[in-house]
């Protein structure tokens, strides 16, 4: 047999009582697990932005997307400055070769002007040496002139009135450059 012939029957307003307090529990049942349902949907869109934003912090992190960003904003900021260093640079190297050149220039030109100086200086003692000589016969000839000048000078009748004589003849028939005391 059934346990339910044994049970007594309920009434209406019982039966009635029991499906209002099962609809109140169900009810109530139904609202928690709505509200659970909120909560879950709150944790899952919490959890989802938590992983959105843990992976745009990964990716911000990265070793790689910093080293990008970084390169980035240097190169942006310093093409500018390179390319004009680079142009500085260029011209300081233009700047250096003239310069080395113009230094070459003026060594060449220094060695020029000490040979020549040597070389004058040379010149200067050659003829320091040979200035006695010079004047040795310088004297000499002077004692010539003065001892041979008059008698060439005497020796015929154009340069013998020059110096103050006058041109006769001897008894011997020689012709002389004679000077009259007076």
């Amino acid at each position: 047999m059934s346990d339910q012939s044994n049970s007594p029957a309920l009434s209406a307003a019982e039966l009635r009582e029991t499906l209002d307090m099962i609809g109140t529990v169900v009810a109530s049942v139904s609202d928690r697990v709505d509200a659970q349902n909120s909560n879950i949907d709150r944790l899952v869109k919490t959890a989802t932005e938590a992983r959105q934003a843990a992976f745009a912090a990964r990716t911000q992190t990265s070793p790689e997307n910093y080293g990008e960003l970084i390169s980035e904003i240097l190169r942006k900021n310093l093409d500018g400055s390179l390319d004009n260093m680079r142009q500085l640079g260029s011209l300081l190297h233009d700047q250096t070769q003239q310069t080395k050149m113009v230094l070459k220039k003026a060594e060449e030109d220094k060695w020029a002007i000490l040979r020549e100086v040597r070389d004058r200086e040379e010149k200067a003692d050659r003829l320091k040496r040979s200035l006695p000589w010079f004047g040795l016969g310088a004297v000499v000839l002077a004692l010539a002139m003065t001892a041979l000048l008059p008698r060439v000078l005497a020796s015929n009748a154009a340069t013998c009135a020059v110096i103050g004589g006058s041109w006769k003849t001897t008894t011997t028939g020689v012709d002389a450059c004679v000077f009259y005391a007076e």
